[in-house]
């Protein structure tokens, strides 16, 4: 992915140099052991002693750090002028962009506390994407996801449920979720997470004809990403046995599926996870 150099985004609230300690609880508890989860992470060392997570926090900016931090302040604009454009091409109205936090160790948000452990996250609460650039070097070693594009789709996936709750889409389907049974909010967690990939893969496409950053592989590299992230291998590789009712992201195959839908049609009405019969 060809990003050095090319110009940043204003939407970041850099928080690297604040540290110290995070406090968890109700639905920011919920919030941590669901994205733990998600990524394959015991977050139980970060839930001792009344839901407080533990880290040291903040400390000086590496080298690693900067370019880290560059390299989603690029990702992040780029996501900035392809859902403006698609926003007035495809829905007719203004797209309100995006504030990524970027932290270092833990910090806190209206979803609740969050640590390197919890990876990235939308709060929907103060519309705002929470980012450890750790978490790359997770996504990488420990989830087999490597490359920049890896990264890339992974910070679009989080993008795009704010253009999720943009629609009304979210806030729509969690008011659902909170009033049926776990295994259906299950269900429709599962469509949530998918039309966010599809959208990914709505942002890739344009990404590549506006930008020209794709290289060959990126794309390899967001469809790995996609299938080490799905419930099943999370799941199988946590040494348990899948099952289906208690996924929430969707499987490999599905993920990779609709990443693809959203690249090749580039349409906003493709994503429609949720009128579709089989996913």
């Amino acid at each position: 992915m060809k990003w050095q150099g090319r110009r940043g985004s204003r939407n970041i609230e850099d928080r690297r140099r604040a540290g110290g300690a995070a406090q968890v609880g109700g639905l920011g508890l919920l919030a941590v052991l669901a994205i733990g989860y998600f990524l394959g992470v015991d977050v139980t060392p970060f839930l001792q002693g009344g839901g407080t997570l533990s880290g040291s926090g903040g400390g000086e900016i590496t080298e690693a750090d900067r370019q880290e931090g560059e390299f989603v302040s690029v990702t992040l604009a780029d996501t900035e002028e392809v859902w403006d454009d698609l926003f007035r091409s495809q829905v007719g109205q203004p797209y309100n962009p995006v504030t990524l936090v970027l932290y270092k160790g833990v910090t806190q948000s209206p979803c609740g506390g969050a640590s390197g452990a919890t990876g990235p996250f939308y709060c929907p609460g103060d519309r705002k994407v929470y980012l450890d650039t750790a978490f790359f070097t997770t996504l990488s070693r420990q989830l087999g996801a490597k490359g920049d594009f890896a990264a890339a789709y992974v910070v679009a996936h989080e993008v795009a449920h704010h253009v999720q709750n943009e629609l009304g889409i979210l806030g729509q389907a969690n008011s659902i979720r909170a009033q049926v049974s776990e295994a259906e909010a299950n269900a429709i967690s599962v469509r949530i997470e998918l039309q966010a990939d599809c959208y990914s893969g709505i942002w890739a496409r344009e990404a590549q004809a506006r930008f020209g950053t794709l290289e060959r592989g990126d794309i390899a590299e967001a469809m790995n990403a996609a299938r080490q992230i799905g419930d099943d291998t999370l799941q199988r590789n946590s040494g348990r046995v899948p099952m289906p009712h208690t996924f929430t992201h969707g499987t490999s195959e599905q993920r990779q599926n609709w990443f693809v839908r959203g690249f090749e049609s580039g349409d906003m009405r493709s994503c429609d996870t949720f009128s579709a019969d089989r996913l």
